[in-house]
């Protein structure tokens, strides 16, 4: 393997994509061969290295220099002043807001500095397409460590022992799971990755198979060694193709050096993936849904039980799992269960990522220790609201999360205080929203999205979502009656406790919590006819 002096690592990931990186890509080499350093430094494309507000990111190593907004005419200045001369280029450096003084490297910027990297260990760091860079970094270390010296048994006990709980949203233990899956009779089994991500504002799991796929594979592997499985499926959206071209290649890679296939480290253990492709349909992340999909149906939720641990793709026992909850689980095998329990808090240890949007400063990709204030990721990682406004509210979970005020920007970020406080952490989407926007009218607009994604087989997400939608909009435009805050109340009880699937029992979480931190808002439409933030246009008439 040829060693370098410098590495130059590219944000290759869709949200740079869409900002020309593979210009600035041929610009670097080029300035590098006209600098005749072809021999010293290495450029390298890699996955998304979170700070996506800033993109495109160029990270230079060993120094871990952070540039932003990088441009290809950069590229000369780069080569001729980092590479050549050693000089740091600090017009292209991170600035903090209300900060002067640019900051060099990306461990030293507030965006970076609380962040505990596990899932994204290697996005980034490496480059996504190679193998041997994911082995240089300890991969499929965890994977060998299970299959050599490892019982299946042992394999879930260490899972469960780390209470790493699913990160797609239930939150269900993901060691139990695997244990009622190894439990169930009948075979085959399978291993399914849910990959659809569907919940606007979430993109976690789609920037962690651009920047880490094997990290995937090899959790899938050790699962399916777990429960006695040979064959896993990913399920992944189709319109995620760099997604879908990254993970293909990593599967050939592996099955060509044997960590796929037969044989796994000249055991007895064989085990396949393959990728099938949704049509982006919401309500297909529900576990269920995904099997009809995925089976060639239409993608409507089951009637619950059987689970799918006994009866799931194609009838058979399954394990479904999120992209983040299996790209835990090889380091958890190899640093052990304690390490693991050692961050976040006690009833829910690990770490969390969160794609910060909205109006913020620092949108992108971020992983932190379970139980870190929401007021901390916005201020501090975040750096606050942009343009002097004000914060209003947070969504946590996506669209079908629960909105939280101002009063509550110090509530530990983790399954049981959000589920306490009447939202949840779910995919890990955080719509961060400014003082500009009218309550009543945000809340319109996830109705909207509930009422188009429903598959309509249940009459309580069908008709409740449009009735949601109807009395919102009614209020928007000045002509709701004091009755309708009732209603609503009412309706999203039973909308709450009724429907098949999650679709449909969180899609009230946002009236509901609007509800009770701002009802003031909603009042003011009713009673006065006004919108207080003169959004609303009927309503201000």
């Amino acid at each position: 393997m040829k060693l370098y002096r410098s590495h130059i690592l590219v944000c290759h990931g869709t949200n740079c994509s869409m900002k020309a990186p593979q210009a600035i890509v041929q610009a670097l080499a080029k300035a590098l061969a006209d600098n005749r350093l072809e021999d010293e430094a290495k450029v390298v494309e890699t996955g998304c290295f979170g700070l996506c507000e800033q993109g495109p990111t160029v990270v230079v190593f060993p120094d871990g220099t952070l540039y932003c907004r990088v441009k290809p005419e950069d590229a000369t200045e780069i080569v001729s002043e980092h590479i050549l001369k050693g000089r740091v280029v600090e017009r292209l450096l991170y600035r903090a807001p209300e900060q002067p003084k640019a900051i060099q490297t990306y461990a030293e910027t507030p965006y970076f500095a609380k962040q505990v990297r596990v899932v994204l260990r290697n996005c980034g760091v490496i480059d996504p397409d190679s193998i041997d860079e994911y082995i240089a970094r300890g991969g499929y270390r965890g994977m060998g460590k299970a299959l050599t010296s490892m019982t299946p048994a042992r394999v879930i006990e260490e899972v469960q022992n780390s209470k790493l709980r699913g990160r797609g949203g239930a939150g269900f233990p993901t060691g139990l799971k695997w244990k009622f899956g190894a439990r169930a009779e009948g075979s085959p089994k399978y291993v399914v990755c849910n990959a659809d991500e569907g919940e606007p504002g979430t993109f976690k799991d789609r920037l962690i198979l651009e920047g880490d796929p094997h990290s995937l594979l090899e959790g899938m592997a050790i699962c399916g060694y777990a429960i006695g499985s040979n064959k896993g499926y990913i399920y992944v959206r189709g319109e995620y193709e760099l997604s879908v071209k990254r993970l293909q290649k990593a599967i050939d890679d592996a099955k060509a050096i044997g960590l796929l296939g037969n044989g796994i480290f000249g055991t007895s253990f064989d085990f396949d993936v393959e990728i099938r492709l949704g049509a982006g349909a919401y309500v297909c992340g529900e576990e269920t849904a995904l099997f009809e999909s995925l089976e060639g149906g239409r993608g409507e939720p089951r009637i619950k039980p059987p689970y799918p641990t006994d009866a799931g793709l194609f009838g058979k026992p399954t394990v479904i799992n999120n992209v983040e909850t299996l790209a835990n689980v090889a380091p958890i095998i190899d640093n052990g269960a304690d390490w693991f329990k050692s961050m976040g808090t006690a009833n829910t240890p690990g770490t969390k990522v969160f794609t910060l949007c909205g109006n913020i400063v620092n949108g992108g990709l971020i992983e932190v220790p379970m139980g870190i204030a929401l007021r901390e990721i916005i201020y501090e990682m975040g750096g606050g609201i942009p343009n002097g406004r004000r914060f209003k509210m947070a969504q946590t979970g996506g669209t079908s999360g629960g909105c939280l005020p101002e009063g509550m920007l110090d509530v530990p970020m983790d399954y049981d205080t959000l589920a306490a406080a009447g939202t949840a952490l779910g995919s890990g989407a955080l719509l961060i929203i400014d003082d500009s926007h009218c309550i009543v009218d945000v809340a319109r607009s996830f109705a909207r999205f509930f009422v188009r994604e429903s598959c309509g087989k249940c009459v309580p997400c069908r008709e409740g979502t449009k009735q949601i939608l109807r009395t919102l909009d009614r209020i928007a435009e000045g002509k709701g009656v004091p009755a309708d805050l009732q209603n609503l109340e009412v309706l999203a009880r039973v909308m709450y406790k009724s429907p098949l699937c999650p679709l449909g029992q969180t899609a009230p979480l946002p009236v509901m919590t609007t509800l009770k931190y701002f009802r003031n808002e909603y009042e003011a439409h009713i009673k006065n006819k006004a919108c207080p933030a003169g959004v609303c246009a009927a309503a201000v008439d």
